[in-house]
C-alpha cells in the first residue's frame, strides 16, 4: 500500500478519512497510556493509603498519612476527616448538617468518592466513540474511494484488471484502518470500564470502613 500515493493522487474525501483515522488513532494510543499509568499509580498507592489509615495510632496521626500519600484513597479519608471534624459548626449553617451524624457523614462520603471516581472516567467516552464510529468513517472512504477511481477510469475509457485493482485496492484499505484504530479503542474501553468498577468497589469497602469508625469515634 502506497499511502504517498493516495495523498497525491487520492480524492480529497479519502485524504481526509486517512487523516481523521490517523488522529483518532492518536489520540486512543495517547489516552491508553495516560489511563495505564494513571490506574496503575492509583492502585498502588491506594494500596499503601490503605494500610497507613488503619496502621495508625489515631485519626490525628492518620490524617497526617493520608496528606502525605497522593491516592483516592487519600483524598477520600480527608474529605471524610474534615466533615466530621466539622460537623457541630455545619449544623447552624447547612442544611445537610441538620442530618444525623451519621447521615451527614454518609452523605459527605459518597459525594467525595462520586467526585473522585468521576476523574477515572475521564477518555471513556472518547474510546467508545472511536471504537464505535472508526470503522465507517473507514467504510465512507472506502466507498466515495471505490466511486472516486471507477469515475476515473470510465473518463479514461480503460477497463481491465490492472487499471481498475489499484485505486480500488487503496479505497479497500480505508476499512481496513479504520478496523485498526477501532478494534485497540473498544478492548481498552471494556479493560479501563472494568478496571473502574474494581477501584470503585474497593472504594466503596473503605468508604464503608470508614464511616463506621467515624460514626463510633471520640472526637
Amino acid at each position: 500500500m502506497n499511502f504517498k500515493l493516495v495523498f497525491e493522487s487520492g480524492a480529497p474525501v479519502l485524504i481526509g478519512v486517512f487523516l481523521s483515522l490517523v488522529g483518532m488513532s492518536i489520540v486512543t494510543w495517547c489516552l491508553i497510556v495516560w489511563r495505564s499509568m494513571q490506574l496503575f499509580k492509583a492502585k498502588k498507592r491506594n494500596h499503601e493509603a490503605y494500610h497507613a489509615f488503619w496502621k495508625a495510632e489515631n485519626l490525628n496521626t492518620a490524617e497526617m498519612s493520608m496528606k502525605v500519600i497522593d491516592a483516592p484513597v487519600s483524598e477520600l479519608a480527608l474529605h471524610a476527616i474534615t466533615a466530621n471534624r466539622q460537623f457541630a459548626d455545619m449544623q447552624q449553617k447547612m442544611l445537610s448538617a441538620s442530618l444525623p451524624k451519621s447521615d451527614f457523614l454518609e452523605r459527605e462520603i459518597r459525594y467525595g468518592m462520586t467526585r473522585i471516581l468521576n476523574r477515572y472516567d475521564t477518555g471513556l467516552s472518547v474510546l467508545a466513540s472511536v471504537g464505535s464510529t472508526a470503522p465507517f468513517i473507514g467504510l465512507l472512504g472506502t466507498v466515495w474511494g471505490i466511486y472516486h477511481a471507477l469515475e476515473g477510469i470510465s473518463k479514461a475509457g480503460q477497463m481491465s484488471i490492472a487499471a481498475v485493482a489499484g485505486p480500488i485496492g487503496e479505497a479497500l484499505v480505508a476499512t481496513a484502518v479504520g478496523l485498526f484504530v477501532a478494534i485497540p479503542a473498544v478492548l481498552a474501553y471494556n479493560y479501563f470500564a472494568r478496571k473502574n468498577k474494581v477501584l470503585s468497589r474497593r472504594m466503596n469497602e473503605f468508604a464503608h470502613d470508614l464511616h463506621v469508625y467515624l460514626i463510633n469515634v471520640k472526637d
